[in-house]
């Protein structure tokens, strides 16, 4: 697979070691466009050379407030035209960011701060109020509290966004780091405990910009894009940041919750007179637009593309959107620990129902319980090989050990190839389960249970009987208006997969427990029936 890697742009610094400054790199990029617009949010538009020159402000105000190279500053914001300004400042200033999730809690945001030792804090205004009692509770102070559209007066540590960038002359030039020097970090969503600091490099981005946005994806710049992942998570930042901005192409950010009216909004155009060409979604929220009764027809968007990570993809849903809008959805899989997507289908070439084939760049191999390859066919244990692999987890070397293996990054994914090279996504390695000592995938008995028209969701955990042996029960979701029972839903899945892989227990549910970017949390639907929560 190493064809396909390009020849990557560093530079030689003093005694011939590589430089790579990769906020520097995309200003450089996009210096022949200085007037297109690089982001557009609810408040105004963004050029790219209002872009370059914000984010040096930032970086220049940065290092006035007294922060060093590799030193951190946590980011709360949410999408707007400052988050890309926030986040490629410290990059060009060598300052690492740290962007987090703004649904969190104040103990969140407290752990946060204490194990990034961030020195600075950005904050949406309406995300304030948390991270007040975050600051409070967490045994670490900041310099400088930097405050994002504002909704009350600031006090004491707090400067408003524009002002403190605007009191500072742009940096002269990028602070001189290399390629494999900590760029920024994202934090892991992990279905328990505390979440994981995983460290990425200047590279890694620069990686899944040419390996998959381009290679991949085929974006160009003329594209709008549009993610209603957000850009705290790694596939938002590159849907909506590093990808757009590699190729030259505008984006479309939201602050909202992406709730199916609000993404219509966007894809039709009423939030900054744009139709996105490119629409990033994941597989719920896919779900929750094709059933809303205010669906845009196909005449009312400019989707030429559509692409869908963080879960897998149901075939039904793929098919669905299709038919509708004419476009088709780029099923792949991710993680925050490899940045992007790494094994995918290709929009000339869609398997509905699989994850597609490696992405060139990148290697694949699915391990058995004895760590050696399993068979076609059999589900196994997805590791990856590939160039934008985070360089740790900060502070926690057991979990960096497990993960980080050599040259491989282990998934936590169970797949299964096909035979026709596609591989097919069954469950995370903590989700298979073992009925009657045999494999059970929960997304395929899923994936069938919402091909019944009743269904909206569902979600599938083992349970143990009597016995101690597990059963399947599924947690399913009905439509508006709608209604089955469960043994006519038991006998849909019969007449559709092996029987033995029919759900036994069926419990109905107004919803699912999901994070912030729409995946079921089974884990919490486990802890329920043991009685945990």
């Amino acid at each position: 697979m190493q064809s396909a890697i390009p020849t990557p742009p560093w530079e030689q610094g003093t005694g011939g070691a590589p430089r790579f400054n990769f906020a520097h790199h995309l200003f450089e990029r996009n210096s022949r466009r200085p007037d297109k617009a690089a982001f557009i949010d609810d408040h105004g538009r963004l050029s790219y050379a209002q872009l370059e020159q914000r984010s040096r402000r930032m970086a220049a105000a940065l290092r006035a407030i007294g922060l060093r190279r590799e030193e951190r500053v946590l980011m709360v914001v949410q999408d707007c035209n400052h988050w890309p300004v926030a986040f490629l400042g410290a990059m060009y200033a060598g300052i690492v960011p740290v962007p987090v999730n703004t649904l969190l809690t104040a103990d969140d945001y407290a752990y946060m701060l204490e194990h990034s030792r961030a020195q600075a804090l950005i904050v949406s205004g309406a995300v304030l109020p948390a991270l007040g009692a975050a600051l409070t509770r967490a045994d670490h102070e900041v310099r400088q509290v930097i405050v994002s559209h504002p909704q009350a007066p600031l006090h004491g540590s707090e400067a408003e966004f524009d002002a403190f960038v605007d009191a500072q002359a742009p940096m002269a030039r990028p602070a001189a780091t290399g390629p494999d020097d900590p760029g920024f970090w994202l934090y892991s969503s992990g279905s328990t405990g505390r979440p994981k600091g995983a460290v990425h490099s200047h590279a890694n981005p620069y990686w899944t910009i040419e390996l998959f946005g381009r290679a991949i994806l085929g974006m160009r710049e003329s594209d709008v894009c549009f993610s209603a992942a957000k850009l705290f998570f790694a596939y938002g930042l590159g849907n909506a940041l590093t990808f757009p901005l590699g190729v030259g192409a505008s984006v479309v950010l939201m602050a909202e919750r992406p709730t199916p009216q609000a993404v219509f909004r966007r894809l039709k155009g009423e939030v900054g007179a744009v139709r996105p060409t490119i629409f990033f979604g994941a597989p719920t929220g896919y779900s929750g637009m094709l059933a809303h009764p205010e669906l845009p027809s196909r005449e009312q968007v400019a989707l030429r593309l559509a692409s869908s990570a963080g879960e897998a993809l149901p075939a039904d849903i793929g098919e669905r959107f299709k038919a509708h809008f004419g476009a088709d959805i780029v099923d792949g899989i991710g993680s925050t620990e490899m940045l992007h997507v790494f094994l995918s289908n290709r929009p000339d070439n869609i398997r509905y129902g699989t994850t597609g084939w490696p992405v060139p760049g990148y290697d694949i191999e699915l391990r058995g319980d004895d760590g050696g390859p399993v068979p076609d066919g059999e589900p196994g244990d997805l590791y990856i090989h590939g160039p934008s692999s985070a360089l740790m987890y900060w502070g926690n070397r057991a979990k960096s050990r497990d993960t980080f293996q050599g040259g491989w990054t282990k998934s936590g994914d169970k797949y299964v190839r096909n035979a026709d090279g596609t591989y097919t996504y069954s469950g995370r390695s903590d989700d298979m389960l073992k009925v009657s000592g045999i494999y059970v995938s929960p997304f395929e008995v899923e994936a069938t249970l919402v091909q019944h028209p009743a269904v909206l969701e569902a979600a599938v955990i083992g349970v143990p009987d009597d016995e101690g042996l597990t059963k399947t029960k599924a947690f399913v979701v009905c439509k508006d208006g709608s209604s089955v029972g469960a043994d006519e839903l038991k006998a849909f899945v019969k007449e559709r997969l092996a029987p033995y892989k029919y759900p036994r227990i069926i419990e109905f549910v107004d919803e699912l427990p999901k994070t912030a970017t729409g995946k079921i949390q089974r884990f919490k639907l486990r802890l329920r029936e043991a009685g945990a929560e």
